[in-house]
């Protein structure tokens, strides 16, 4: 079993909890779901439900209704550390969300690496 961690910032800001806070309740539920699937599985958790999208970070993705909720994250150890999510309408992730989770990832790293 993994632990899971929402990135935060140094100032504290998470993210992942805003995304999930202006979420209606019932896509909150099955996104809790499949992050808790996540947290189970690991880097087993099979397509079409998780992936890799660049180098290290990865993609969680859920489908509620007609929109498509992404997270991305990265593993540390035994911890998957969610960088953040949102609400994807094309087919290819932009590449602002992805440079997004790499800088966020670079910062963890460089806060948590040493301590």
């Amino acid at each position: 079993m993994y632990k899971m961690i929402f990135y935060e910032d140094k100032s504290g800001r998470s993210p992942t909890d805003e995304f999930l806070d202006d979420m209606q309740p019932k896509v909150r539920a099955k996104v809790e779901k499949w992050l808790e699937k996540l947290e189970e599985e690991g880097p087993n958790l099979p397509r079409p439900y998780a992936d890799i999208v660049k180098g290290k970070i990865r993609e969680l993705r859920i489908r509620f209704s007609s929109n498509y909720y992404r997270f991305l994250y990265f593993f540390f150890g035994k911890k998957i550390i969610i960088t953040h999510g949102f609400l994807k309408k094309t087919d290819k992730i932009p590449a602002g969300e992805i440079d997004r989770s790499k800088r966020m990832m670079q910062d963890y790293l460089q806060r948590h690496e040493g301590g």
